[in-house]
């Protein structure tokens, strides 16, 4: 390829120069089809393009390699609200069912307008018996003392291996095995299956004893759908750019959860807040000497306040768990957060002690399905970085 003239082209060495590289490294990046090199009749070398380098010189370039810059429209965290595509997040928590933010999230679809809260409102998920079995087969095959996520995860992998159409990558197909899945999972867990009710009712009896408030799971899913590129997302972003189908994408995003700077953080609030319904001050005490965060406070996004906390402590209404955050807050600058709010939720009406992270793992579902699909409709294998030899040379 020739360039018809040098005026909008750049040398090698002021590529480097610009993208604050080494001239190996611009070389790299043509190899991978980041940059097109030219050649002028005359010159010696190879030429750039001026405008496909400053394209690549506006994403995050480092000595390391390049950040891809991700672009979405699914998810705004501004002034302390948490907003999907322009909508609140606490509106749609209490006007919209999650089949609905679900289907809203996935395609840009308007939510039809209906009796709020209504699973009529709106198609719901999809579920087949044959599913069930087989998810309900493969979560007896974990050790009785697995946590619902552990569950979870090998159900994904059961149902996709299952799923002979997996590879359809088209949002028709994707977004019906999302909701399938989803549906399929919930029916799946241990416990009796609540009569036709939201997603949240049919859950709730698969956590608790209690008289069921499907209100609270179903605006707890919806709350937890999703928050942007957090590192679970990033991971089945990464996965769905390798194209890889909605189980791998999802199951990918669940390795990510597993870790315990992440999906843990409902049950270390969940466990905190079992020691501070005793006594507040003790248990913050202890805390604080221990040298750790206190579990349930503080986030790196919201300053004042987290909207998804507000809505639920809210939900929960004068319940003495609702008293104990109180006590806490008073005694502590840092916000109550959502998983906080999951905690108190949990001791409220006695949820099993892992229902924390399942909650959490199937809302996030949700919003992996949308972020894979954003990635699917994006280039392929965009997010591929340089990686720097540090090890022996002989």
């Amino acid at each position: 390829m020739t360039a018809e003239g040098d005026e909008n082209y750049l040398t090698t060495a002021e590529v480097a120069r610009r993208l604050q590289v080494k001239p190996e490294t611009v070389y790299a990046y043509v190899s991978r089809g980041m940059l097109t090199s030219v050649r002028a009749r005359g010159r010696r070398g190879s030429l750039f393009a001026a405008g496909e380098v400053e394209r690549l010189a506006s994403r995050s370039v480092e000595h390391s390699g390049v950040v891809e810059r991700i672009e979405s429209q699914l998810t705004l965290l501004q002034d302390d609200e948490l907003y999907y595509r322009g909508h609140p997040a606490r509106s749609l928590a209490t006007t919209a069912t999650v089949e609905q933010v679900a289907h809203f999230l996935w395609t840009g679809q308007p939510i039809p307008s209906g009796q709020p809260g209504q699973p009529e409102a709106v198609d719901g998920f999809v579920v087949g018996r044959e599913g069930v079995l087989l998810a309900r087969r493969a979560m007896e095959v974990v050790p009785d003392g697995a946590r619902l996520t552990d569950r979870l995860r090998v159900a994904v992998a059961v149902l996709g291996a299952a799923d002979p159409l997996r590879f359809d990558l088209s949002t028709p197909a994707v977004t019906a095995a999302a909701g399938t899945l989803i549906e399929t999972l919930v029916a799946a867990l241990p416990g009796p299956t609540a009569a036709r009710t939201t997603l949240g009712g049919r859950l709730w009896p698969k956590l608790s004893d209690h008289e069921p408030r499907p209100e609270l799971l179903d605006a707890t899913l919806i709350l937890l759908a999703d928050h942007g590129l957090a590192v679970s997302t990033v991971a089945a972003r990464v996965a769905a750019s390798a194209r890889a189908n909605l189980y791998a994408v999802i199951s990918a995003g669940l390795g990510a959860l597993d870790g315990q700077y992440h999906g843990a953080a409902p049950t270390l609030a969940y466990e905190f807040l079992a020691r501070a319904m005793d006594d507040p001050l003790t248990a913050l005490s202890d805390q604080l000497r221990s040298g750790e965060p206190v579990p349930g406070f503080g986030h790196k996004i919201y300053q004042q306040h987290d909207p998804r906390a507000d809505v639920l402590l809210e939900l929960l209404g004068d319940h003495p768990v609702v008293d104990t955050i109180a006590a806490l807050a008073e005694r502590t600058p840092k916000l109550p957060n959502s998983d906080l709010a999951i905690a108190a939720i949990m001791h409220a009406y006695d949820f099993r002690p892992d229902a924390g992270d399942a909650l959490f793992a199937l809302a996030r579902m949700i919003g992996w399905t949308a972020h894979a699909l954003e990635e699917y409709a994006a280039p392929a294998l965009r997010f591929r970085t340089l990686g720097i030899y540090t090890g022996r040379t002989t």
